[in-house]
């Protein structure tokens, strides 16, 4: 016996649990998904990972820009299903579409709710210098990831760990823990624990603004900021290189030895003082370039104090 699902789902972080679904023999009667926007040099209309992914299982795809009129309703109901994965949609889904399932919508977060609830978890656990992270799955409510929980994963955060580490650790992650919820759904086992009334964090949506790193900050927080940020929206300083201000995303880093005035280089080696300590840059993006290793950035530009980052 298996379940008729609805999947719902935009970004590549969502692609392993819809897979990981399929491939447990559910069935997935359609997938949601944002709709194709311009992308590339091109600006050539650009399906999501999702859409690609469903269009490869011949799964119905659907790309409505709102959930929030009766016709959507509507054909919501008109699908069957027993219930409804949601994992980064990306749309807000309303009380008739939460009640249109008789078992529920069911979402993967890529938090330990309560804290990070909201559009950019990941990110903002590495900021903020959490020693672990997770995914959880929730039964939709009408609230901002206010849901019952009913599984959970976690997962240590290491200084060495960017965004982009984190987030394809807890896809895979994600993907079976829903397997597993799914597969209790389907055998009336599963259980709902309600959230915590304390430590109740959001996790706001990144703001470009935010990128610009605080050399004065100690090297630790220096190092969490631009791992939070890597490799989107990137974390970056301007140095001066022939008389021009140049902008240096900093993708990866290390805790470095060593102190000097905020920003400043060090040595030769990307060694950066910090407000407390140092970072060693080792994986960098100019801008208009490609990302690449300290290493190979050095051999066609030589850095040297001093030099210093602002």
């Amino acid at each position: 016996m298996s379940l008729r699902l609805i999947f719902m789902g935009t970004p590549d972080f969502a692609v392993p649990t819809l897979l990981s679904l399929v491939g447990h023999g559910h069935e997935v009667v359609a997938v949601y998904t944002r709709a194709p926007k311009p992308a590339g040099r091109g600006m050539k209309e650009q399906a999501t990972p999702v859409e690609t992914e469903a269009r490869r299982l011949g799964i119905p795809v659907l790309t409505p820009k709102t959930l929030k009129t009766p016709d959507a309703e509507a054909a919501f109901r008109a699908h069957g299903a027993d219930a409804a994965v949601v994992v980064a949609y990306g749309l807000i889904l309303p009380q008739p579409i939460l009640a249109a399932v008789p078992l529920g919508c069911f979402n993967l977060h890529a938090s330990l709710l309560p804290r990070w609830r909201g559009a950019a978890p990941i990110n903002r656990a590495i900021m903020a210098g959490d020693a672990e992270s997770g995914v959880m799955v929730m039964k939709m409510d009408v609230g901002l990831d206010t849901g019952d929980v009913a599984m959970a994963e976690r997962i240590a955060l290491t200084d060495a760990m960017t965004a982009r580490d984190l987030h394809d650790a807890l896809a895979r992650i994600g993907a079976d823990l829903m397997a597993r919820a799914i597969g209790a759904l389907e055998r009336g086992t599963l259980t709902l624990t309600p959230q915590a009334a304390d430590g109740v964090t959001y996790a706001a949506k990144i703001d470009k603004a935010e990128a610009r790193i605080d050399w004065a900050q100690p090297a630790r927080a220096v190092l969490r900021h631009c791992h939070g940020l890597s490799p989107f929206p990137g974390a970056w300083g301007e140095i001066e290189l022939d008389g021009e201000a140049v902008r240096i995303k900093v993708l990866r880093c290390s805790l470095a030895a060593g102190h000097g005035a905020p920003g400043a280089l060090l040595d030769g080696a990307l060694n950066v003082a910090c407000g407390d300590g140092a970072i060693r840059i080792l994986d960098l993006q100019r801008a208009g370039k490609q990302p690449m290793t300290a290493e190979v950035f050095l051999r066609g530009t030589p850095l040297a104090p001093p030099l210093r980052f602002k």
